[in-house]
């Protein structure tokens, strides 16, 4: 062996291979990371908790790593895929599902709620952690906290946003949806949007107005449309001149523009306008 393969260990499996990246390893078939994905294998590197000190979720990258898994209590795993291989037997116990078309919830179940039982930590896998292992771990969620279908799937989806069902793995829980409660319930993803997640849960308001539920604005008014009033203009007034009175509270007669009262006892001098 060469000295620049003893120095170069296999990210996944922990396996020496050659150094050139992108060659597969030759112990467990995976390659060695290029790029950007090393980033995202080291944001990967932990699986994903779905119930605290008891049931976790991850991809078979995760799987591979024995001592991180080890700092996490995992004794017990899961294998929903039958191809991918069973590394560290002497260090875990496995049980692995037989067949990779169907999903044998019930049999799933039954391991996973021993482990339960037995106050084990079990990490449920498949190759990318995306699709079958959660589908898996929504069914026990159903089988074992009496959840339907939709707060099972958005329980998880919460906790590993990397979840993308595939059609199959959807009828199936469907299916097993009814199985458990006689009906299927309301319908959380639509085929023809490609199992895009569902809206997140409504969030709290506190009495306050939810964003779409606050009125639109008013339109601004166009100054410059012909035919638009003014917002200076003053309506005008619909009530006649002669309803004017001047001197409020007194009962003036004849021309309403003298302001003076006649006074009896003086006699009126006709004034010469000449």
């Amino acid at each position: 062996m060469r000295k620049r393969e003893r120095e170069n260990p296999c990210g996944v499996c922990g396996h020496y291979h050659k150094y050139e990246e992108g060659e597969v390893c030759s112990i467990c078939g995976h390659r060695v990371p290029v790029g950007s994905e090393k980033s995202s294998i080291q944001v990967s590197a932990f699986p994903s908790v779905i119930l605290p000190e008891f049931l976790y979720l991850g991809s078979y990258d995760n799987a591979s790593r024995s001592e991180l898994l080890k700092t996490q209590g995992i004794s017990r795993i899961l294998n929903t895929v039958p191809s991918c291989q069973n590394l560290y037997k002497n260090s875990f116990t496995y049980h692995c599902l037989p067949d990779d078309k169907s999903f044998q919830f019930d049999e799933a179940n039954q391991f996973l709620e021993q482990c339960e039982k037995d106050k084990e930590r079990v990490l449920v896998h498949c190759m990318s952690g995306k699709s079958r292992s959660p589908a898996v771990v929504i069914g026990y969620l159903m089988k074992s906290r009496g959840w339907r279908l939709a707060p099972s799937y958005q329980w998880v989806k919460e906790r590993r946003p990397a979840v993308e069902l595939s059609e199959a793995a959807y009828q199936h829980l469907q299916e097993y949806e009814k199985t458990l409660f006689g009906s299927v319930g309301n319908s959380f993803l639509l085929p023809s949007a490609a199992f895009s997640p569902p809206a997140g849960p409504s969030s709290l308001s506190f009495g306050f107005p939810k964003p779409n539920d606050v009125p639109p604005l008013p339109a601004f008014p166009a100054f410059s449309c012909a035919g638009t009033p003014s917002i200076f203009t003053r309506p005008p007034l619909d009530i006649a001149p002669t309803e004017f009175t001047f001197g409020a509270g007194q009962n003036v007669t004849g021309n309403s523009f003298n302001t003076n009262p006649p006074n009896p006892n003086v006699t009126d001098i006709q004034m010469d306008g000449s």
